[in-house]
């Protein structure tokens, strides 16, 4: 991988400036906010939110919308889980197009916003549904604001997935986990020096020490209950062993060998609205079919065993309540089951 070549990973486009792995983080900010102030209006059946099972930025909003009860509100379009170098495509529905956008890319979206658009066409991203255009492909911010500006739209017994007096904690903890877990294991598969990599190796394991210790003496993140900053690393976690172990080099520890974030992790895919989101066969497609540069034979393993997920965890004895004054969503809607061969929750 030459320096300064623009690729594309899950969530947009890199460079390997000096060996080391850049990621762009020009994202189209436009916000959908209650009162409308750029010019989207919170509004139900408007928007259509475009995010790969596979890619675990696209997750979270899987999750968020979930968690939140936002089905009704906000249509789910899923492409498949690999993509060309042009563009996410959406070849797991009929014909190939997304059935209410009537697109087979997702280049499609971002070029009715912007017909010179140049960066990386990445997911997750929200798409008004009246033009066909993106409005926002800002992970980071979708689910805040999904939490915060869809508010009159959550279900009944939502859960507040950044609760005012923690979010100056919340952002905290989301600030460390993004540049050392997040982005962390991104820098790790793409370093294109020994240098480069085995600095970003020892920083993202340091920075799981310190999560191992944190999470050793209480069930969630920050507070007692499931937060902003549960559902942003969970994303990672869950694909710790099955890629970023292997793929990417990150094995000093296999996830499951980390007993409090393995407890954690179990914890939190056991829990209505994580792990019936997680399909792990796209996940291991879209890491190792796309990534030629690291993966060139396109061989997807067969493993891990997935079965350790649905053991007990045993973080209740930590207290905690998962909701918190809330309540657990209900079942997963029919038409955004995962395939049951794809995941050990049966």
């Amino acid at each position: 991988m030459a320096a300064d070549h623009p690729e594309h990973s899950t969530a947009g486009t890199y460079t390997v400036k000096g060996k080391e792995f850049t990621r762009d983080t020009r994202y189209i900010t436009t916000r959908v906010t209650r009162d409308g102030r750029d010019g989207f209006p919170v509004e139900a059946g408007r928007y259509r939110l475009v995010a790969a099972r596979a890619c675990p930025w696209a997750n979270r909003t899987i999750i968020v919308r979930r968690l939140l009860g936002l089905e009704d509100a906000i249509s789910l379009g899923l492409p498949g889980p690999t993509h060309d170098e042009r563009s996410w495509t959406f070849d797991l529905d009929p014909d190939g197009k997304d059935p209410v956008l009537g697109i087979d890319r997702l280049q499609d979206a971002y070029l009715r916003r912007d017909p010179e658009y140049s960066r990386g066409i990445t997911v997750p991203a929200l798409v008004d549904v009246t033009t066909g255009a993106v409005v926002t492909n800002d992970y980071a911010q979708i689910t805040l604001d999904l939490s915060t500006e869809w508010v009159d739209h959550h279900r009944e017994g939502a859960p507040d997935l950044y609760p005012e007096h923690l979010r100056a904690e919340i952002d905290e903890v989301n600030a460390v986990v993004f540049r050392d877990v997040n982005n962390g294991v991104y820098r790790c598969g793409f370093a294109g020096s020994q240098e480069a990599y085995e600095r970003a190796y020892h920083r993202l394991f340091d920075a799981l020490d310190l999560l191992e210790e944190r999470l050793t003496t209480q069930r969630y993140l920050v507070g007692d209950t499931i937060t902003e900053a549960d559902v942003r690393l969970f994303t990672t976690l869950v694909r710790f062993d099955a890629v970023y172990h292997g793929h990417f080099k990150c094995n000093r520890t296999k996830l499951t060998e980390m007993p409090a974030l393995w407890g954690y992790a179990r914890d939190l895919f056991q829990t209505p609205g994580f792990g019936d989101t997680i399909d792990f066969a796209q996940i291991k497609q879209h890491y190792y079919v796309v990534h030629t540069d690291i993966n060139p034979t396109q061989v997807v393993p067969v493993g891990p065993d997935l079965s350790g997920w649905v053991t007990p965890h045993g973080r209740e004895e930590l207290g905690g309540r998962p909701f918190g004054d809330g309540t657990a969503p209900g079942p997963v809607r029919d038409d955004e089951r995962v395939d049951a061969a794809h995941t050990p929750l049966r």
